[in-house]
């Protein structure tokens, strides 16, 4: 046995700086390879949560050795397979050669992967698991914390009994929307992006990178990655109405929640000012259509009072309401409301012909006397509209106005002056059914050097 041992460690000295790399750059890794899961299985034993580990490799299966084995690395596995946690694990002899695979860099990425593995021919161990076969079901593996209300805060995952932030990758209301619904909050308000302070590399929070469709899928544990990032994952929910049944986050039956459950709301109950407040809460644009049933019909419980909003309120449930009760709601009649979708933000950009630099902390310099272009730009929502470029300085404030055309529209400035230096912002005006919406991007702070920089070609201020 010890010689048996010995062989093996000697065997391992070729392979001991690939699996070093391997397992050091787990987290980085993963960046690279977005869609290395790779499919695993236990086979030999009483079940499909029990038995040798193979991995399929280069389209074939083949038994695999963990080294070195711990209990989390086999709770990753078994979580892999959606089979609960790891009941047991030793390693078992074999008829043919194993694939290598680094424990550290399974640990390390919280899942399996195909850059993981390393063919091992002169070794015939492999990895026996017993998984409890239960999949882990917990319903708190989401939470929103640090905000007014369990409904809103920085978005919260549990994976593997560890609770992270959640970075924010290509998520949107949609996404958002998936979250709220869990929690059993309202409807998605917003969603946006907190910046952490660092001090060091080595402060940097430890997150989880989940893109939104994922989270509104059901594989969540085969995209899951661990990952650092200062910038984590902002999700605010209403508190207590939300749309159901519509085309979009903003249309849908109405539902008011109060004592821990949803309620219907009655047609004679509700009106134009009360709407109003509804669809701002929601962050949605001001109301278009409203009319009982244009959603679906009333459903028990229903809520048993009138609303008296002026329209100005926050939130429904800081209106007035009538006095008496009403006992019951005619079929049909349950709120159903249409409200504008809320514009994007627009996207402001600058280009230079003689090149463009980004400054962390000063902005954007161009040379004094060079032609530049601020162009606005926003995704196609509704037709038409304007697009109005706000220049502020210390001394000055000018608006300039283009019609927008394919949805952007551009502003050249033909010289660069130093009493150009300041900031840009772009504001998006239309008019929906009578209402005027607006957006307003980023800032773009833009400097007048004196003399020619040197750079890229483009900068934006998204």
């Amino acid at each position: 046995m010890i010689s048996t041992q010995r062989d093996v460690c000697l065997d391992m000295d070729r392979h001991l700086l690939l699996l070093l790399l391997l397992w050091s750059s787990g987290v980085q890794a993963d960046e690279d390879h977005p869609d290395s899961a790779v499919i695993a299985r236990l086979v030999g034993g009483a079940s499909r949560c029990a038995g040798a580990l193979e991995i399929l490799y280069e389209g074939q299966w083949k038994p695999a050795w963990v080294f070195p084995s711990n209990p989390k690395t086999s709770d990753i596995i078994c979580e892999h397979l959606d089979c609960g946690s790891a009941v047991s694990a030793r390693n078992k002899g074999t008829n043919s050669s194993t694939l290598f695979i680094g424990g550290a860099c399974v640990q390390g990425l919280n899942r399996l992967n195909s850059f993981c593995a390393v063919p091992y021919v002169r070794s015939t161990t492999t990895l026996d698991i017993t998984c409890s076969g239960v999949p882990h079901r917990s319903t708190e593996f989401v939470r929103l914390v640090g905000g007014a209300s369990r409904c809103e805060g920085t978005l919260e995952l549990n994976y593997l009994s560890e609770w992270r932030p959640v970075k924010d990758y290509r998520w949107d209301r949609e996404a958002a929307a998936a979250v709220c619904k869990h929690l059993d909050c309202g409807s998605a308000v917003s969603v946006g992006s907190r910046k952490h302070s660092v001090t060091s590399i080595t402060s940097l929070p430890s997150v989880w990178r989940i893109s939104g469709d994922c989270f509104s899928g059901s594989a969540l544990r085969h995209c899951i990655r661990k990952g650092i990032s200062t910038s984590v994952l902002h999700v605010t929910c209403s508190d207590s109405v939300r749309l159901l049944n519509g085309s979009s986050l903003c249309s849908g039956r109405l539902q008011v929640k109060s004592n821990q459950s949803w309620s219907s709301v009655c047609e004679a109950d509700f009106d134009r000012q009360d709407a109003e407040v509804v669809c701002r809460e929601l962050g949605c644009g001001p109301p278009s259509v409203l009319q009982g049933a244009l959603y679906g019909e009333v459903e028990a419980p229903v809520w048993n009072k009138e609303f008296q909003c002026g329209g100005h309120e926050s939130a429904l449930l800081n209106c007035r309401s009538s006095g008496s009760a009403r006992s019951s709601c005619s079929p049909g009649k349950a709120v159903g409301l249409t409200c504008l979708d809320s514009l994007a933000q627009p996207i402001i950009i600058l280009t230079s012909m003689d090149g463009v630099s980004e400054a962390q902390q000063q902005g954007f310099q161009v040379s004094k006397g060079s032609s530049f272009t601020v162009s606005c730009s926003i995704q196609p929502q509704y037709p038409g509209g304007s697009f109005h470029l706000t220049f502020t300085s210390s001394d000055t404030k000018n608006n300039y106005t283009q019609p927008a055309v394919n949805h952007s529209a551009n502003f050249p400035f033909p010289a660069a002056e130093p009493a150009q230096q300041g900031n840009y912002s772009c504001v998006y005006q239309v008019h929906v059914s009578s209402h005027k919406l607006s957006s307003e991007s980023h800032l773009l702070s833009v400097t007048v050097s004196a003399s020619p920089q040197t750079g890229g070609r483009w900068a934006d201020g998204v």
